[in-house]
């Protein structure tokens, strides 16, 4: 039977079916005209691209995923594959030229089959990757499609001056599904003259291979201007409409030091926080607060301690940790709100960088991140300058389709 790499479950078939992943996003988005390639525009606090990488990462028959990218964009695709498992690829001054690098470059790996998906499709979903994986059971190449139901129109200098028979039409999307070697050689025989090849699939056709097709999705849209991320974006929060709020409370007293981190900045004052961890109360906090809108418990069921691989850990640590976890379950944060509780040492002119440190690390704007900071006016431990605590709210979005989320 056909199982997929990670053994868990059943495909179909007679063989053991390699599936690798192929994410093109080395373009510059000329017509988004927008002040960062389509790519990287942020679509629900995230940039677009993660979209899509985390759906192919969360799928159980692809076995490893690797996005083309312009090494002229470095800083841009290191924010947007953070802590994902993926491999990156120099692209060309072309999309074919990338593609074929792409492909050249997963021979190490000697893939069965390849998806090439296109970057700016950031919803891809589960069952149209499912769909093309099973049409390749079949045939050397498989491409989602969908009918034109809207009447076609040939448009010249006067206006309309045909109307086009749209029988036996369809909208091709991506991802266009190959057997590996197949589509190797034809790009490889094919990618110097590919100037009337518009995708993958024109060159499969091309070098004489039979090309499938399989339902695709109205809500796997192309962003190519900047209407169609403001529809994905609609179509994104429509699917997350599981909303959670969770908060998280943390104290930790001070010791002989001079300095204290605070929301990943550190902060120079006459005394040091005593923690296991770094002891940054900020996000411990933040920690707590996602973990609870998971119902994933505390932090200290994931982070026990007495467990010496926490002992003087950067708290970032914990934070990703269930930033992971809110994408495992295909969801997104939407908002962070902190609040720190202290006498000393002074926040405010610390804010602006740690809004920014938050940002980078739950990849969010710092529009979507607040951090104030307030005194007990002098009561309580805090008033009496024993230590620091604080406050955190988060909201995530889940979807409903979600088990988890029920």
């Amino acid at each position: 039977m056909i199982y997929g790499y990670k053994g868990s479950e059943l495909l179909h078939g007679a063989y053991v079916m390699s599936v690798a992943v192929l994410i093109v996003a080395a373009g510059s988005g000329d017509r988004f005209a927008g002040d960062l390639p389509k790519q990287y525009q942020a679509l629900a606090g995230e940039p677009l691209l993660r979209h899509s990488l985390t759906t192919f990462l969360r799928h159980s028959h692809v076995d490893r995923v690797d996005v083309v990218v312009n090494p002229d964009h470095e800083q841009l695709y290191g924010s947007s594959i953070n802590g994902l498992d993926v491999g990156v690829v120099a692209g060309g001054s072309t999309r074919r030229e990338s593609v074929l690098r792409g492909l050249q470059h997963l021979a190490a790996y000697k893939p069965a089959h390849v998806l090439i998906h296109d970057g700016a499709r950031p919803l891809i979903d589960q069952e149209t990757i499912d769909r093309v994986i099973r049409g390749l059971l079949d045939h050397d190449a498989v491409v989602p499609v969908l009918p034109i139901s809207d009447s076609v129109k040939l448009v010249g200098p006067r206006g309309i001056e045909a109307t086009i028979d749209r029988s036996g039409l369809w909208r091709a999307q991506t991802p266009q599904g190959f057997r590996y070697a197949s589509i190797l050689a034809a790009s490889e025989k094919l990618a110097p003259t590919t100037a009337h090849h518009d995708d993958d699939a024109s060159i499969a056709l091309g070098a004489g291979y039979k090309v499938a097709v399989v339902t695709g999705a109205e809500t796997n849209v192309k962003v190519t201007f900047p209407q169609d991320l403001e529809y994905a974006e609609r179509l994104l929060q429509s699917e997350l409409g599981d909303v959670r709020v969770g908060t998280g409370f943390d104290t930790h007293r001070f010791i002989a030091g001079d300095r204290v981190r605070l929301c990943g900045v550190d902060i120079p004052a006459p005394a040091a926080l005593d923690g296991h961890s770094d002891a940054d109360v900020g996000l411990h906090a933040i920690t707590d607060a996602l973990l609870g809108a998971l119902g994933e418990g505390d932090i200290g069921e994931h982070f026990p301690p007495h467990d010496d691989r926490w002992r003087d850990a950067d708290s970032q640590t914990f934070v990703r940790h269930a930033v992971r976890l809110v994408r495992e379950r295909g969801g997104i944060i939407s908002h962070i709100d902190v609040t720190l509780i202290c006498e000393q040492p002074k926040v405010g002119p610390h804010r602006l960088r740690m809004r920014e440190v938050l940002a980078s690390l739950l990849s969010l704007s710092t529009g979507r991140i607040s951090v104030k900071a307030t005194t007990t006016e002098k009561l309580g431990f805090v008033g009496r300058g024993e230590g620091i605590a604080s406050q955190a709210a988060a909201t995530v979005r889940l979807p409903f389709s979600n088990k988890q989320a029920q």
